[in-house]
Protein backbone atom coordinates (compact mmCIF):
# COMPACT_ATOMS: atom_id res chain seq x y z
CA UNK A 1 0.00 0.00 0.00
CA UNK A 2 1.68 3.12 -1.08
CA UNK A 3 0.16 6.45 0.36
CA UNK A 4 1.45 9.03 -2.16
CA UNK A 5 -1.57 11.31 -2.32
CA UNK A 6 -3.84 12.89 0.95
CA UNK A 7 -6.73 15.35 0.36
CA UNK A 8 -9.16 13.86 2.38
CA UNK A 9 -10.84 17.44 2.66
CA UNK A 10 -11.12 17.93 -1.13
CA UNK A 11 -7.85 21.09 -1.04
CA UNK A 12 -6.15 19.33 -3.95
CA UNK A 13 -2.92 19.41 -1.39
CA UNK A 14 -0.70 16.56 -2.42
CA UNK A 15 1.47 15.46 -0.05
CA UNK A 16 3.42 12.15 0.07
CA UNK A 17 6.15 11.39 2.58
CA UNK A 18 7.46 12.25 6.61
CA UNK A 19 10.79 12.42 7.91
CA UNK A 20 13.49 12.05 10.79
CA UNK A 21 13.85 13.65 13.82
CA UNK A 22 16.01 14.41 16.74
CA UNK A 23 14.92 15.79 19.79
CA UNK A 24 17.78 16.61 22.91
CA UNK A 25 16.82 16.20 26.32
CA UNK A 26 16.06 19.06 28.13
CA UNK A 27 15.19 19.69 31.62
CA UNK A 28 11.46 20.96 30.32
CA UNK A 29 11.68 18.34 27.95
CA UNK A 30 7.42 17.84 27.64
CA UNK A 31 6.59 14.47 29.42
CA UNK A 32 5.21 12.97 26.46
CA UNK A 33 8.62 11.73 25.16
CA UNK A 34 8.55 9.24 27.65
CA UNK A 35 4.67 7.91 27.17
CA UNK A 36 5.08 5.27 24.92
CA UNK A 37 1.94 3.17 25.26
CA UNK A 38 2.03 -0.33 24.44
CA UNK A 39 -0.53 0.30 21.90
CA UNK A 40 2.49 2.12 20.15
CA UNK A 41 4.17 -1.01 19.49
CA UNK A 42 3.30 -3.39 16.65
CA UNK A 43 3.02 -7.15 17.03
CA UNK A 44 6.81 -9.40 17.16
CA UNK A 45 8.33 -9.39 14.09
CA UNK A 46 6.58 -6.39 13.00
CA UNK A 47 7.72 -2.50 14.30
CA UNK A 48 5.67 0.06 15.50
CA UNK A 49 6.68 4.00 15.97
CA UNK A 50 8.47 4.51 19.71
CA UNK A 51 7.55 8.00 19.81
CA UNK A 52 4.41 8.63 20.76
CA UNK A 53 5.07 20.52 15.17
CA UNK A 54 3.50 26.14 13.09
CA UNK A 55 1.96 29.07 11.15
CA UNK A 56 -1.29 30.62 9.73
CA UNK A 57 0.17 30.24 5.87
CA UNK A 58 -0.14 26.56 6.19
CA UNK A 59 -3.30 25.99 7.90
CA UNK A 60 -5.12 24.51 4.90
CA UNK A 61 -2.49 21.43 5.13
CA UNK A 62 -2.46 21.25 8.51
CA UNK A 63 -6.44 20.38 8.24
CA UNK A 64 -5.80 17.93 5.23
CA UNK A 65 -3.36 15.92 7.54
CA UNK A 66 -3.84 16.44 11.16
CA UNK A 67 -7.57 16.72 11.22
CA UNK A 68 -7.88 13.72 8.62
CA UNK A 69 -5.66 11.26 10.37
CA UNK A 70 -3.42 11.41 7.27
CA UNK A 71 -2.41 7.60 6.52
CA UNK A 72 -4.37 4.37 6.27
CA UNK A 73 -5.20 2.60 9.28
CA UNK A 74 -2.13 -0.37 10.38
CA UNK A 75 -3.59 -3.92 11.47
CA UNK A 76 -1.31 -6.59 13.75
CA UNK A 77 -0.04 -8.53 10.60
CA UNK A 78 3.77 -8.55 10.46
CA UNK A 79 3.92 -7.85 7.21
CA UNK A 80 0.78 -5.77 6.36
CA UNK A 81 2.14 -2.97 3.55
CA UNK A 82 3.07 0.40 5.93
CA UNK A 83 2.41 3.86 4.82
CA UNK A 84 4.74 5.32 2.94
CA UNK A 85 6.75 9.05 3.70
CA UNK A 86 9.68 10.83 2.52
CA UNK A 87 10.92 12.06 5.45
CA UNK A 88 11.02 15.82 4.39
CA UNK A 89 8.02 15.62 3.82
CA UNK A 90 6.81 14.04 7.20
CA UNK A 91 8.38 16.68 8.65
CA UNK A 92 6.32 19.32 6.88
CA UNK A 93 3.88 17.61 7.80
CA UNK A 94 4.65 17.89 11.50
CA UNK A 95 5.40 21.45 11.65
CA UNK A 96 1.91 22.32 9.56
CA UNK A 97 -0.45 19.77 11.84
CA UNK A 98 1.54 21.44 15.34
CA UNK A 99 0.87 25.50 13.17
CA UNK A 100 -2.85 24.39 12.94
CA UNK A 101 -3.15 23.23 16.61
CA UNK A 102 -1.82 26.67 17.66
CA UNK A 103 -4.13 28.50 15.26
CA UNK A 104 -7.19 26.93 16.62
CA UNK A 105 -6.36 27.33 19.71
CA UNK A 106 -5.16 31.09 19.22
CA UNK A 107 -2.07 31.12 20.41
CA UNK A 108 1.88 31.73 18.82
CA UNK A 109 4.24 29.05 18.75
CA UNK A 110 7.96 29.59 19.57
CA UNK A 111 9.78 28.18 16.16
CA UNK A 112 13.56 28.07 17.60
CA UNK A 113 12.30 25.50 20.46
CA UNK A 114 11.07 22.94 18.00
CA UNK A 115 12.67 19.87 18.69
CA UNK A 116 12.51 16.95 15.31
CA UNK A 117 13.22 13.12 16.48
CA UNK A 118 13.11 9.94 13.82
CA UNK A 119 13.11 6.56 15.46
CA UNK A 120 13.94 3.01 14.08
CA UNK A 121 10.96 1.57 14.63
CA UNK A 122 10.80 -1.75 16.81
CA UNK A 123 8.56 -4.34 17.30
CA UNK A 124 7.26 -6.48 19.33
CA UNK A 125 10.71 -8.49 20.53
CA UNK A 126 12.64 -5.59 19.80
CA UNK A 127 13.01 -6.86 16.44
CA UNK A 128 14.61 -3.94 13.93
CA UNK A 129 14.32 -3.89 10.42
CA UNK A 130 16.75 -2.41 7.90
CA UNK A 131 14.59 -1.12 5.08
CA UNK A 132 14.67 2.70 6.43
CA UNK A 133 11.18 2.67 8.18
CA UNK A 134 11.03 4.90 10.51
CA UNK A 135 8.42 7.12 13.24
CA UNK A 136 8.80 10.75 13.78
CA UNK A 137 8.18 12.56 16.90
CA UNK A 138 8.14 16.42 16.43
CA UNK A 139 6.70 19.12 19.07
CA UNK A 140 7.00 22.97 19.80
CA UNK A 141 6.56 25.29 22.69
CA UNK A 142 4.04 28.44 22.94
CA UNK A 143 4.54 31.14 25.05
CA UNK A 144 1.03 30.87 26.41
CA UNK A 145 0.59 31.51 30.17
CA UNK A 146 -0.54 29.20 32.82
CA UNK A 147 -3.95 30.58 32.95
CA UNK A 148 -4.70 29.89 29.33
CA UNK A 149 -3.93 26.62 29.72
CA UNK A 150 -7.15 25.24 30.49
CA UNK A 151 -9.19 26.86 27.38
CA UNK A 152 -6.64 25.86 25.09
CA UNK A 153 -6.72 21.98 25.81
CA UNK A 154 -10.47 22.39 26.04
CA UNK A 155 -10.82 23.35 22.82
CA UNK A 156 -8.88 21.23 21.18
CA UNK A 157 -10.76 18.32 23.11
CA UNK A 158 -14.01 19.76 21.67
CA UNK A 159 -12.29 20.55 17.79
CA UNK A 160 -10.30 17.41 17.32
CA UNK A 161 -13.18 14.99 18.55
CA UNK A 162 -15.34 16.50 15.66
CA UNK A 163 -12.59 15.83 13.54
CA UNK A 164 -12.18 11.50 13.58
CA UNK A 165 -10.08 11.93 16.80
CA UNK A 166 -10.41 9.71 19.60
CA UNK A 167 -9.44 11.33 23.13
CA UNK A 168 -6.87 9.21 25.04
CA UNK A 169 -5.76 11.44 28.09
CA UNK A 170 -6.97 14.97 29.18
CA UNK A 171 -6.98 17.49 32.13
CA UNK A 172 -7.61 20.90 32.82
CA UNK A 173 -4.91 22.94 34.61
CA UNK A 174 -4.94 23.03 38.22
CA UNK A 175 -1.42 23.43 39.50
CA UNK A 176 2.02 22.93 38.44
CA UNK A 177 1.78 19.43 39.54
CA UNK A 178 -1.00 19.07 37.94
CA UNK A 179 -1.09 20.39 34.82
CA UNK A 180 -2.95 20.48 31.33
CA UNK A 181 -2.76 17.48 29.25
CA UNK A 182 -4.58 16.64 26.00
CA UNK A 183 -3.86 13.55 24.27
CA UNK A 184 -5.87 11.85 21.50
CA UNK A 185 -4.85 8.72 18.69
CA UNK A 186 -6.75 8.80 14.92
CA UNK A 187 -9.77 6.49 15.39
CA UNK A 188 -9.23 5.43 11.72
CA UNK A 189 -5.01 6.27 12.13
CA UNK A 190 -2.47 5.78 14.21
CA UNK A 191 -1.51 9.56 13.98
CA UNK A 192 -1.42 11.06 17.74
CA UNK A 193 -1.05 14.24 18.81
CA UNK A 194 -0.42 15.87 21.96
CA UNK A 195 -0.30 18.90 24.01
CA UNK A 196 0.40 19.99 27.48
CA UNK A 197 2.31 22.21 29.67
CA UNK A 198 5.46 21.64 30.10
CA UNK A 199 7.99 22.62 32.75
CA UNK A 200 7.68 23.52 36.64
CA UNK A 201 7.48 27.21 36.58
CA UNK A 202 10.09 27.44 39.22
CA UNK A 203 13.25 28.16 37.13
CA UNK A 204 11.62 28.82 33.98
CA UNK A 205 8.06 30.34 32.88
CA UNK A 206 6.02 27.24 32.01
CA UNK A 207 4.99 27.18 28.22
CA UNK A 208 2.84 24.93 26.28
CA UNK A 209 3.56 22.00 23.99
CA UNK A 210 2.02 20.89 21.18
CA UNK A 211 2.88 17.68 19.57
CA UNK A 212 2.60 14.67 17.32
CA UNK A 213 3.57 11.53 16.57
CA UNK A 214 3.61 9.21 13.30
CA UNK A 215 2.91 5.39 12.97
CA UNK A 216 5.37 3.69 11.36
CA UNK A 217 6.58 4.80 7.84
CA UNK A 218 8.51 3.54 4.94
CA UNK A 219 10.33 5.85 2.70
CA UNK A 220 9.06 5.17 -0.73
CA UNK A 221 10.88 3.74 -3.28
CA UNK A 222 11.99 0.93 -1.10
CA UNK A 223 10.78 -3.03 -0.47
CA UNK A 224 9.71 -3.96 2.57
CA UNK A 225 11.25 -6.27 4.38
CA UNK A 226 9.27 -8.88 5.53
CA UNK A 227 9.07 -11.22 8.68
Amino acid sequence: MKIDHIDTFGTGVDLGAFLDAAMSDEEEGPPHMADKSAADRLPAKRRSPRGNVPLRAVAAVSVVLLLAGGCAPQDDAPNTPLPRMAKDDALKWAKDSTAHMAELTDVELLPDTAKVHFEACVGANDEVAEDGRYSLFYYVYSPAPATDHTRIVRKLRSELSKRGYEVTSYREFRSAYASAVFRARGKKTSYSVEAETVGSGKRKPQRFSFAVRTPCMLPPGVKQQQF
